[in-house]
């Protein structure tokens, strides 16, 4: 497996610029093709039904900005690639909201990139639910960019969290390709004790044979705690030194974790590098 198509969300943010560099860094590496959308935010029934929404000069308003705003983006998104050397560039604007505008077009993807929601400053075009949204409908690994700091490499030392589920065996699988790209894979077993029917005598020997075997140099590192097993990966990920992130999303109901808590809502709060997640 590889990513030949990287798709990545273009808004008129600073953090889009980010998003963008990434994307055409990670399609560099793969010798991918590299697509940008930027979504107007609203349903595409709304413009399609636009001959009466504009008798309304409100609404004729307010679609108007937000059809400039996705110009904008991809303006400048096409300013940035000026210059870079890719099989091939697109870019576009989907009058849409996000799960007709990228949720549909990420399963024409090998990888999806988009940002962390900043809860300072909410987009017009995307709901703040967007991340958690596209891990669960769109049926591809998601690549998460924080909101702020800027990222030269990705993938030169990685945290893997392991937790032998389903979720965080397809965000393994799906990561597979940086993985062996990758110095180094911290393996990453909080608790294993808990439960030793996924985990075995010895936790982490497993994974370790088969990261091995796909010629993936790996450390394993296991943490017995009481604390709340997100902040564990965020802070073994920084003494590390880890530029990413890999890991399963919401094991349990996305509704149970948003409402109680739980580790990718932690992930998705509080991130400082970006994460590679699969659900």
């Amino acid at each position: 497996m590889t990513y030949k198509t990287v798709l990545v969300h273009i808004d008129d943010t600073p953090a889009s610029t980010v998003r963008s560099r990434i994307a055409a860094m990670l399609a560099q590496q793969f010798d991918s093709h590299l697509v940008a959308t930027a979504l107007t935010g609203l349903s595409h029934y709304i413009f399609e039904a636009s001959h009466i929404a504009m008798g309304d000069p409100n609404i004729a308003h307010h679609l108007t900005l937000l059809r400039q705003r996705a110009e904008r983006a991809v303006t400048q998104f096409q300013l940035e690639m000026q210059g870079v050397e890719l099989l091939s560039i697109e870019s576009g604007i989907s009058n849409d909201d996000a799960n007709g505008g990228m949720g549909l077009r990420a399963r024409y993807a090998d990888l999806l990139i988009i940002g962390q929601t900043d809860r300072n400053q909410l987009s017009p075009s995307v709901m703040s639910d967007f991340p958690e949204y596209m891990l669960v409908h769109s049926g591809r690994p998601v690549l998460i960019i924080p909101h702020t700091g800027s990222f030269d490499q990705i993938g030169k030392k990685v945290l893997l969290a392991w937790d032998a589920s389903r979720e965080s065996t397809r965000a393994l699988m799906d990561a597979l390709p940086l993985l062996k790209r990758s110095e180094l894979v911290h393996v990453l077993i909080v608790n294993p004790a808990q439960e030793p029917e996924r985990h075995g005598q010895e936790p982490g020997t497993d994974i370790a044979l088969f990261l091995a075997r796909h010629g993936v140099k790996v450390e394993v590192c296991t943490r017995d705690s009481s604390h709340e097993v997100g902040e564990i990966i965020l802070k073994t990920a920084g003494k590390k030194s880890c530029d990413l992130i890999v890991m399963g999303a919401y094991g349990h109901s996305r509704f149970r974790e948003m409402i109680m808590g739980g580790v990718s809502r932690t992930i998705l709060e509080k991130m400082h590098i970006p994460v590679l997640m699969s659900h």
